[in-house]
Formats: structure tokens, C-alpha cells, sequence
């Protein structure tokens, strides 16, 4: 009778420490966002006739991992880039010539962020807008 008595012990330790690691994995993955692994992408473009302004001022996306893509159309005669900042964040996407693309990615948590044209002058002459992050 010990030996089913310590079988039993055995098995009910075993029971709980997979009990546990399952409630620390639930744990883990409620704080992450539910789609941590994906990232979004958001596309907007710099104005193709050369004023300093892109053709949204607002931009909406999920939290977790964001990339915002600018092009940056032939007609534009200007090199421009896109930027993201706040909450912590100020990431820079590369300044690419008429035709080209500049992409910034950034882990971003709920709330309003800025985003604009890193290069000199730019966002002074109204290249800029909010990015709302859901």
C-alpha cells in the first residue's frame, strides 16, 4: 500500500508543477499584445507635385510592431523620409531621392504618436501629422 501511496504523491506533484507552468504561460501571453508577432504596416506618400506635405495627416494602426512606408513620388523633385516619436520613441527612416521609398519600424504601445519628414526644414513647412495607435 506505500507503493501506490508514493505513486500517487509522484503523480499529483507531477499534476501540479504542469499545472503551474501552464498558468505562467497564460500569464506571459496576457500581457503580450495579441498580435505581437505580426507587424502592421502603414503606407502614405510624400506629395508628388513638390509642396512639403504628405497626403494624409492621420494615420491609424493596432499597438505592437508598426512600419510606416513613405514613397516618395518621381514628381516630388525633393528627398524626403518618414520619422516616428513619442512615448518614448524617435526612429528615423532613411531620406531616399524622387522615386524611392523610406520605411521606419518601431514597437509601439497604445496612444498618439508623431510622424513627419526628418529632413531639414521639412516638418517646420507642415510635413507632419498624428499616427493613432489602437
Amino acid at each position: 500500500m506505500a507503493s501506490f501511496t508514493s505513486t500517487s504523491r509522484r503523480m499529483l506533484i507531477a499534476a501540479l508543477a504542469l499545472l503551474a507552468a501552464a498558468a505562467a504561460a497564460l500569464l506571459v501571453a496576457r500581457d503580450q499584445p495579441a498580435d505581437a508577432a505580426s507587424t502592421h504596416t502603414v503606407k502614405l506618400s510624400a506629395d508628388g507635385q513638390g509642396k512639403l506635405k504628405f497626403n494624409k495627416t492621420k494615420l491609424t494602426t493596432t499597438h505592437g510592431k508598426v512600419t510606416l512606408v513613405m514613397t516618395n513620388p518621381s514628381g516630388s523633385g525633393k528627398p524626403h523620409g518618414v520619422a516616428v516619436e513619442g512615448h518614448g520613441v524617435d526612429k528615423d527612416g532613411k531620406t531616399v531621392s524622387p522615386g524611392g521609398a523610406s520605411r521606419v519600424t518601431a514597437t509601439l504601445k497604445k496612444g498618439t504618436y508623431e510622424f513627419y519628414c526628418p529632413v531639414d526644414g521639412h516638418k517646420a513647412a507642415g510635413m507632419e501629422g498624428k499616427l493613432v495607435v489602437k
